[in-house]
């Protein structure tokens, strides 16, 4: 059994959601680029300095739940039954979660996001950077977990074409629902690609696009 949380991690849990939470609001009303630190610490009630001390920069006030995500992609890899594929893992984790694609607000949130994304030239680049970090996180598993040398190209090919379904999945589902997709449709899609693009990894390239 796991620990309770003490009163302080619960405290500081609440101020950072707190913050996350102003910061969202004020994005959303005004769009990333054209609002401060300074004025999420205000909205939040906190002090500017204990902004950074949960967010180092502005662009994590954003993109503080693509983090968590993609460590937890990992983690399921790095946590898998004895005997499990790599690639079983990360199939598994993207399934189970794009069936939260089919809520209610999920939508609307998504196009909300994505429309300040697409807005911020700094979101871009950041997200770019969250992925590049997270897919070297995963090759590096792979290569310690296979006994590959740290030069071997073999475990980055691999982590960067399973995130490279990830993150095409994630473009995907933002076109879609600026297009109108919501609710069990959208989920349904995004299942329906992920399963083809990770079976077409399974059986290999060998055979693709052949003449």
């Amino acid at each position: 059994m796991s620990a309770e949380p003490s009163l302080r991690e619960r405290k500081k849990e609440l101020t950072r959601q707190a913050i996350a939470e102003a910061a969202q609001r004020l994005f959303v009303e005004r769009g990333f680029e054209a609002v401060t630190v300074a004025e999420v610490a205000r909205a939040a009630g906190v002090s500017e300095g204990t902004v950074f001390n949960y967010f180092p920069t502005k662009e994590d006030l954003f993109y503080s739940g693509m983090e968590i995500f993609e460590a937890a992609l990992v983690e399921a890899v790095r946590d898998r039954a004895r005997g499990e594929s790599v690639l079983s893992a990360f199939r598994r984790f993207v399934l189970e979660r794009s069936g939260r694609l089919a809520a209610d607000d999920v939508a609307e949130i998504i196009a909300t996001a994505a429309r300040i994304v697409s807005a911020s030239p700094a979101l871009q680049a950041r997200e770019r950077e969250i992925v590049a970090r997270y897919t070297d996180s995963l090759a590096a598993l792979i290569a310690e977990e296979t006994g590959a040398a740290a030069d071997d190209l073999e475990p980055w090919a691999v982590a960067n074409a399973l995130m490279g379904v990830q993150r095409g999945l994630v473009a995907r589902v933002r076109a879609r629902v600026l297009a109108g997709r919501e609710g069990k449709q959208l989920a349904g899609d995004a299942r329906a690609q992920a399963r083809r693009a990770f079976a077409r990894l399974e059986r290999g390239l060998a055979d693709y696009a052949s003449a």
